[in-house]
């Protein structure tokens, strides 16, 4: 499950992202976003590595970055491209990939719903 929680103030933005995984574990990510005039976003987040890169055009984002993700007591940095399409006002589907060295590593499709 993830419960994401936003803010804006002008173009900049604050994503909170929290996660509960089915074996019980938590996580949480905070975004701080940029947006810019001509459709592009920009953002940070701890375990994410410089900067995500997102373009908007029409009612798709592309947002590409690497993520530092923790397995089994290391550490491997991994890219992730995700596509996010806005169906509603209430509805996105995202679909993220995520690869290391251009090799595909997994796949997965969200469904959020705005309440």
């Amino acid at each position: 499950m993830v419960q994401i929680d936003s803010r804006w103030q002008g173009n900049e933005g604050v994503l909170d992202e929290r996660f509960k995984y089915d074996d019980g574990t938590t996580q949480q990510r905070i975004w701080r976003l940029t947006k810019h005039a001509d459709g592009r976003y920009t953002g940070r987040a701890d375990d994410v590595v410089g900067e995500a890169q997102g373009q908007v055009a029409g009612n798709t984002l592309n947002w590409a970055y690497t993520m530092q993700l923790p397995v089994d007591g290391k550490v491997y940095e991994v890219q992730f491209d995700d596509w996010m399409y806005l169906i509603d006002e209430r509805v996105m589907l995202n679909r993220a990939v995520m690869s290391k060295f251009g090799i595909r590593l997994g796949e997965v499709t969200l469904s959020f719903t705005k309440p």
